[in-house]
């Protein structure tokens, strides 16, 4: 007796889902050369050029990362190969690359080299990047949440607004302190005691507001309405353009869009929330006189 045949194209579908894991995989494996690329150039801090190699090559995986981990998403929605699983394994991967590479980063370009340890400002720094992978871990929960609502909860609940993300998500805010390293990766200890101290500190507040906006209600564009026909076209030229913009000037064009798109979310929320009082505050009716 024959066997039964298999439908066609099965083993191509199959396949198919095979793509978006070997991104996230890729996104693992970036995470896993910054930390040790971390710990090297920590290692070399005695050698400021030898280390500013090291940190620099932490910086690009990251940055690299966060580029596989866009690519994983859209395959899996272009492919319809989006799973449960994949979803999980990209939140893990997340933590990793975008969560505990950076705070090794962090520690091994600035905190460390900067102050002795168990000293204020050095305990200070350890807290608040720990504030920080926490309120990273917590955010992509609370998105694995949302992502499943719709599926899991009774008829008549809202969508989800897949054209925003509640809270800064964890990549664009480990790629901003990768950006700072990439566009001045010399250890902070090398600019000398005071600038180092100066430097550090201001780090420290970024790392902690970063923290807050992961956590925060503040919506963020999820760039996913690209669109189609003329806008689309009109897009694909302006990332040409920028393409060949971080190709020749990364430094300086890769910290300015994450610091641009980490402050348009808080910006679009204070004009939102200023103009909401200036509605809410009711209006003189008394005549002057």
């Amino acid at each position: 007796m024959d066997p039964e045949p298999k439908p066609p194209h099965r083993g191509l579908k199959k396949g198919l889902y095979v793509i978006p894991t070997l991104f996230t995989a890729a996104n693992v494996a970036m995470g896993f050369l910054a930390v040790l690329s971390s710990i090297r150039g920590f290692a070399s801090r005695m050698d400021p050029a030898a280390a500013a190699g090291y940190f620099d090559n932490a910086a690009l995986a990251i940055g690299l990362a966060i580029l596989f981990d866009t690519v994983d998403g859209r395959v899996a929605r272009a492919t319809r190969t989006a799973t449960e699983i994949g979803v999980q394994f990209d939140s893990l991967a997340d933590v990793l690359t975008f969560g505990i590479a950076p705070t090794a980063l962090m520690y091994s370009w600035a905190i460390g080299p900067t102050f002795t340890e168990n000293s204020p400002g050095h305990n200070l720094a350890v807290f608040l990047l720990f504030v920080y992978l926490m309120c990273g871990a917590f955010r992509l929960a609370r998105f694995n949440l949302q992502a499943t609502r719709p599926r899991v909860l009774v008829e008549g609940t809202p969508k989800l607004d897949k054209k925003a993300f509640v809270g800064l998500p964890i990549p664009p805010a480990g790629g901003l302190l990768a950006a700072l390293v990439h566009f001045s990766p010399m250890p902070l200890s090398a600019h000398g005691n005071q600038p180092a101290h100066f430097y550090s500190y201001l780090l420290m507040a970024l790392i902690g507001l970063l923290a807050f906006l992961m956590v925060s209600t503040i919506r963020y564009s999820s760039l996913k309405t690209g669109g189609s026909g003329r806008p689309g076209f009109f897009l694909v030229l302006v990332l040409a353009g920028v393409g060949m913009a971080v190709w020749f000037y990364s430094q300086y064009v890769l910290v300015a869009l994450a610091a641009i798109y980490v402050s348009h979310g808080l910006i679009w929320w204070m004009i939102r929330y200023t103009g909401s009082k200036l509605r809410r505050t009711p209006s003189d009716g008394r005549n002057a006189g």
